[in-house]
């Protein structure tokens, strides 16, 4: 994952020019270059292969925290219960996603999948790529072979973002 992220190459420019906006009839304007596009239309192949590795997998596991830090077995008991129920939760989220991804309106169920598929992805991206809190930390030079993943990271924190607040208007 983040590979396709060099295709963003402009994203910096226009970073603070709105994507995704709520319309009066309460429908979801999604303002996206065809490069934004072509780099999200890969992102639900990936996420469901990583999702295919289990929770052996760090960063697949990090989107199945755990529930009970001091008590193995309720924790056990959490997971037995909810994490099949959750995976397939983020699997539909991805399906409407890959189906909507050229749409250049969306409803609110399909915005609120957006945001569950994309920001998914970045939580499992930011655990692979060992993202911090400080954005410092992820200010490293074009040939550093981490910074396309980063420029993903960042670009899928500024759509999780603009979903949040169309989401909230």
């Amino acid at each position: 994952m983040g590979h396709d992220a060099a295709r963003l190459g402009a994203y910096p420019a226009v970073r603070f020019s709105r994507r995704i906006k709520r319309t009066r009839s309460g429908q979801f304007e999604v303002r996206l270059s065809a490069e934004e596009r072509e780099v999200l239309r890969g992102l639900p192949s990936q996420m469901r292969d990583a999702l295919a590795l289990g929770k052996d997998d760090p960063a697949v596991a990090r989107l199945n925290p755990s529930a009970c830090l001091d008590d193995a077995e309720v924790d056990a008991e959490f997971h037995q219960m909810m994490d099949d129920d959750l995976n397939a939760g983020r699997l539909e989220a991805l399906d409407a996603f890959e189906k909507t991804v050229d749409n250049t309106r969306l409803d609110e169920e399909e915005a609120l999948a957006w945001m569950r598929a994309i920001n998914d992805t970045r939580l499992l991206l930011g655990t692979r790529l060992d993202v911090s809190e400080d954005p410092g930390e992820r200010a490293v030079g074009p040939d550093d072979p981490r910074a396309p993943g980063f420029a993903l990271y960042d670009y899928l924190s500024l759509l999780t973002q603009e979903l949040v607040e169309a989401l909230g208007a």
